[in-house]
């Protein structure tokens, strides 16, 4: 309804309207304590009542479509919500720069660079800026003979949001790389991997649910992964750009408290968690690897300084638990150590293989490094994974777990318990007859030999 209004009146400046509602609020109580005497009491913020709060619904000049809301009752909370698009769009109007809008984002720029830097300028001064002009035009409870008192209001973030929207010059190619991600990313909200895109260290000990949703039952299909009260949503959008956006709900997640003054670092984490994001998507989209280097890996080498390079097999289990093991120590800014590889490795290879010793994960730690999957840190004993690394056991880790176990199971024998897809196996095993028909065919003797 706001926004038809806002289309209907086209106020440019000014309250577009005002709404009432009657919502939940905190309010203030006097409790009387006897125990100090007659007329002794103390104020609590414990009481929860209806009250009326109003909806300021406005155009303002710098922010464009906002509104503020106020609460009836004495502390008479505040509340305001600002849009930092609607903020842009007002900066290039203002400049005379040209360009082609989305919802809440933009599809072209004449100045791309002029754009990204009205983006990035975008601060607490101008939120705060915001609120004054209207306190200062608004019906408020708190006067300006109050305010200036020392009575008055200061903001501090309850909810925000970080987007970064990236338009497809062929949009057919964006929507299948999306679906794409959805498909093979639905494990990235598991705690050892969700690591990989909030920077941070998940323990036993760190509070909230860790999980990936994707939500397509009636809308968009979106791909949401949580970490404590932060919702991290990525989404197609308008059949044009791939929209990754951050919600803040508590600062406190990030080490920081709600004031305003933290909202560039705020900023620039949110900014820094949806690079992450893609970061993570972007490799494993692109697993594509030369068949040179390939046989590199799995075959023995000698290196350039003739150091022998034993081969990392495909499908041996020692092999595929090393690359499930890169795949989880590539977030580690300070690198991996020969107990963190065999704790992990150990872990992966079950229990019934024996125990990983030193030695072995000494072994491992060498091949690795000699195949230019690792590298060790100069003056320590600590390992990073390098990108090619990171690359090629996230590609090991997708062909085990995506065709060759899948592939082996459908192609045992038929009517087997164990038999996901028959539809599979009985399409094999037409091949299978064709090619021995066909072989038959040109080599008639074949079937008297037989």
């Amino acid at each position: 309804m706001a926004n038809r209004l806002r289309r209907e009146r086209g106020v440019r400046g000014g309250v577009v309207f005002i709404g009432v509602a009657q919502e939940k609020a905190k309010a203030f109580q006097g409790k009387a304590r006897p125990e100090k005497g007659a007329g002794w009491f103390d104020w609590t913020r414990d009481k929860t009542v209806y009250v009326n709060h109003y909806y300021f619904y406005v155009d303002d000049e710098q922010f464009g479509p906002a509104f503020v809301k106020v609460c009836s009752y004495a502390p008479w909370a505040l509340k305001v919500c600002v849009n930092g698009h609607e903020w842009a769009k007002r900066q290039l109007d203002q400049r005379g720069i040209a360009y082609e809008a989305l919802d809440n984002g933009f599809l072209s720029c004449a100045d791309p660079a002029a754009l990204q830097a009205i983006c990035d300028s975008l601060g607490p001064d101008d939120i705060e800026g915001y609120l004054r002009r209207w306190l200062e035009r608004l019906p408020m409870p708190l006067t300006a003979k109050d305010r200036a008192a020392g009575y008055d209001w200061k903001l501090s973030i309850w909810q925000m949001e970080v987007s970064l929207t990236q338009v497809f010059d062929q949009p057919a190619r964006g929507r299948e790389f999306f679906d794409e991600v959805l498909r093979d990313n639905m494990d990235l909200g598991r705690p050892d991997r969700v690591q990989l895109v909030f920077d941070k260290k998940i323990t036993r000990r760190t509070p909230g649910n860790f999980r990936t949703r994707v939500i397509q039952q009636g809308v968009t299909p979106s791909l949401h992964i949580e970490y404590k009260s932060f919702d991290l949503k990525q989404y197609f959008k308008e059949g044009r750009a791939l929209r990754t956006e951050g919600t803040f709900r508590n600062p406190k997640d990030f080490d920081v408290n709600k004031g305003l003054s933290n909202f560039s670092y705020l900023q620039r984490i949110g900014r820094h968690i949806n690079r992450r994001l893609l970061d993570v998507e972007r490799v494993s989209q692109n697993c594509g690897l030369s068949a040179g280097s390939i046989q590199r890996v799995v075959q023995p080498t000698v290196t350039k300084d003739g150091q022998k390079a034993p081969g990392l097999r495909f499908a041996d289990p020692r092999v595929m638990a090393l690359m499930l093991t890169l795949c989880l120590f590539t977030h580690l800014v300070n690198g991996f150590r020969n107990h963190d590889l065999r704790c992990r490795v150990t872990s992966l290879l079950g229990p019934g293989e024996p125990a990983d010793t030193a030695a072995r994960a000494s072994y491992d730690l060498r091949r690795l490094a000699r195949k230019g999957l690792i590298h060790r840190v100069p003056g320590t004993h600590r390992y990073l994974v390098t990108p090619y690394g990171w690359k090629l056991s996230r590609l090991f880790a997708r062909l085990e777990a995506r065709v060759f176990r899948p592939s082996l199971v459908a192609f045992g024998p038929q009517g087997s318990a164990a038999e996901p897809n028959p539809k599979l196996t009985r399409a094999l095993a037409k091949v299978d007859h064709q090619l021995d028909a066909l072989i038959l065919e040109t080599f008639p003797s074949s079937q008297k030999a037989a």
